[in-house]
């Protein structure tokens, strides 16, 4: 009988290399896909997963950031039925990325990466819950995953709260007050509960906040909301938990950023949960999606970390700003609807398809002999899943940090289940190969690999930048959607009159703020053809989080547009020092917008006009009087072609074919010249490559 049983075995797992060498039908010379192979083998390492001695970590997810900052800008912009694709392709349980946590910028009003998001409260009296996306983002993640983690995470905060000093802990009680003021928004206004709450985005944290923050959190009634600090390094809040007893109570887990996939002895010794709170940021080519299979193993195996969570979420930017397409995925064209599910939404699959919060690490999981890593969870009631990955170094470095060289070769490694897990008898198989698009396989299901005989043994032949998935669930799937619309440029002729009675988001399509926050406005002063406009809400520069310029701005279109006519209404409503422009060729955005260079159209509100090639306004082309005062509108109009440019006020030349040295192409933008109130309508851009 166990003969029988060994030898129907042996016959299941030759039908596996069967459809294995089926589905590398084309790779001449070999087969493409590991075949799962019968203990016959002479295996190259040996490996037991055994649950006798207990179990090893609770795990807590995988996740991603939307925010750090406007990286999904251009999602809402999307039509429909393209938006809900992408959000599924994320979010949607057993389908895409599925993923198990979402963790969102508190929009503070600062350059945060790619863009600035708005705060709920703009101004100390000031509360709006529906100000930017994140709000509608979480509902729809929610919407689709019901148990997804939620979890808020400041970078900026307005400039209010410091109280002249761009410091967010000059009045920890006030801070706190904003924070919990958020949460409990969330909850009133969309139903949302938060989870875990942040202290600020990768710079220094203040022990007495974090306690202020813990305190106020439970007066409020919060106690279920879990405190994450301090989103930056190991140290020094490892050490200062270590040291500061009440601190240590306050924090829940101790997050670091771009940990390598190591911790520091410090944070052991806590106790407490470990999470890599900020990873991947790294293109989402196959490289990028090596990156993240490696480290999505090996943060728990080399430093017990049980979440990971992706910066970004999608890459819903213009990808000329800074770390363009180092989402799970990309959406950047609304305008055409055109979106790409990258590889790294299959490999977030292999883990989070089979896996839950609330599941438990083994204690039996490490590297494999000659490269790779394995890992297997189980939730206690008789599922397993098993995660092994042969990501190479070349194929694998992230970003950051400095990845240290290793080397991965072919290997046959056999596993064998011990303890209860030795009761399973089949375990369903789910494939990826990363390389070149004659090789790459991704999240592909084979045929279920049967355990009858009696060792609890199976070999595997493994090649490089491969990750397999071998499971006792079943609800596997690789969701998918007929192909979006082929990509196409941003469109050459462009308007906006920014008509818009309830908009359901604050912020005009596709314009994507760098400085300062521009949203729609109802105009009560103008009953007339300036009823609603665009309107740069801030008068106040914001505790700032990366090198935000002096003047506010929001830029719009296509980076390769060279020749360009821009036309725009503008206000201004700060007199004597009050200035708005617009501008074309803008190159730079993001954390680098103060070095942004272009043409730019500067009008005073002290009569007078500038031309310039920064934002800075360190090189004037053309300067003089115009006929401008405050309270007024005004029509600005700026054309560039090729070396030259020329501007008009009210339809009339103000200056002509100045020439301009400076930027071959680059965005149209709007903007003001300080934080100040000011108002654009009627924004048309004519664009030519």
């Amino acid at each position: 009988m166990a003969d029988r049983s060994l030898k129907a075995s042996q016959q299941r797992q030759a039908k596996v290399m069967t459809a294995a060498a089926a589905a590398a039908a084309g790779s001449p010379g070999r087969v493409a896909v590991p075949l799962l192979l019968c203990a016959l083998l002479a295996p190259s390492g040996a490996y037991v997963l055994d649950d006798s001695d207990g179990l090893g970590r609770e795990f807590d997810g995988i996740g991603a950031v939307s925010g750090g900052g406007a990286t999904s800008r251009l999602l809402v912009n999307y039509p429909e039925p393209f938006r809900s694709e992408i959000l599924d392709y994320l979010f949607k349980p057993n389908f895409g990325a599925s993923l198990h946590s979402l963790k969102v910028e508190i929009g503070g009003d600062g350059q945060t990466t790619d863009g600035t998001e708005p705060s709920h409260m703009h101004y100390e009296l000031d509360e709006n819950y529906f100000r930017g996306y994140e709000w509608w983002l979480m509902k729809e993640a929610k919407k689709r995953n019901p148990n997804i983690i939620l979890m808020g995470l400041p970078w900026s905060f307005p400039g209010w709260l410091g109280k002249g000093f761009s410091w967010p802990y000059v009045n920890l009680q006030l801070t706190a007050y904003y924070i919990v003021r958020w949460i409990l928004g969330a909850k009133r206004y969309h139903d949302l509960d938060i989870d875990y709450i942040g202290i600020w985005n990768e710079r220094p944290f203040d022990a007495s906040y974090i306690k202020e923050l813990r305190k106020m959190l439970d007066y409020q009634g919060l106690q279920q909301v879990k405190i994450i600090a301090s989103d930056n390094l190991w140290e020094p809040i490892s050490s200062s938990m270590l040291l500061d007893h009440d601190l240590w109570k306050a924090v829940d887990v101790i997050g670091a950023h771009y940990p390598g996939t190591h911790t520091v002895w410090n944070a052991e010794m806590t106790g407490k949960k470990l999470w890599s709170s900020e990873d991947f940021s790294t293109v989402n080519d196959d490289d990028g999606a090596g990156c993240w299979g490696r480290i999505l193993n090996q943060n728990y195996i080399n430093g017990n970390m049980t979440s990971t969570i992706a910066w970004n979420l999608v890459a819903s930017y213009y990808q000329e700003l800074p770390y363009g397409r180092s989402g799970l995925m990309t959406a950047q064209e609304p305008w055409s609807g055109h979106y790409v599910v990258d590889s790294p939404i299959w490999i977030s699959a292999h883990t989070t398809q089979f896996t839950q919060p609330g599941w438990y690490y083994l204690k039996t999981v490490g590297h494999l002999e000659k490269g790779g890593s394995y890992v297997a969870l189980t939730d206690g009631l008789g599922n397993l899943t098993i995660i092994v990955e042969t990501m190479s170094h070349k194929h694998s470095m992230c970003i950051r940090p400095y990845l240290p060289y290793y080397n991965v070769s072919h290997q046959v490694a056999t596993f064998t289940l011990k303890g209860s897990l030795r009761e399973i008898q089949e375990l369903q198989v789910w494939y990826t190969k990363l390389g070149g698009p004659s090789d790459r396989i991704l999240f592909k299901q084979l045929d279920s690999l049967w355990l009858l005989d009696s060792s609890g043994s199976f070999a595997m032949d493994l090649q490089e930048n491969e990750l397999i998935t071998l499971t006792t669930l079943t609800t596997g799937r690789k969701g998918g959607y007929p192909p979006p619309p082929k990509s196409q440029p941003f469109p050459r002729s462009y308007k906006d009159d920014f008509n818009v009675d309830y908009p359901f988001f604050s912020e005009a399509p596709n314009f994507a703020d760098q400085t300062g926050v521009f949203e729609y406005y109802t105009n009560l002063e103008d009953p007339g053809p300036h009823h609603y406009t665009l309107r740069q809400v801030l008068n106040q520069r914001p505790i700032t989080w990366a090198a935000d310029a002096s003047s506010t701005i929001s830029i719009i279109g296509d980076y390769h547009w060279s020749n360009m006519t821009v036309q725009c209404d503008v206000y201004i409503e700060t007199p004597q020092r009050g200035g708005v422009f617009i501008a074309g060729r803008v190159t730079k955005g993001g954390i680098l917008i103060r070095t942004a260079t272009g043409i730019f159209f500067w009008v005073f509100a002290n009569g007078s006009y500038r031309v310039t090639a920064d934002l800075g306004g360190w090189i004037t082309y053309a300067s003089g009087h115009a006929d401008i005062t405050a309270k007024r509108w005004y029509t600005l109009t700026l054309s560039i072609k090729g070396y030259f440019a020329s501007g008009m006020l009210n339809g009339k030349v103000l200056w002509d074919n100045v020439p301009v040295k400076y930027s071959r192409n680059g965005w149209a933008a709007i903007g003001t010249h300080t934080f100040e109130f000011a108002q654009f309508d009627n924004f048309h851009v004519e664009a030519a490559r």
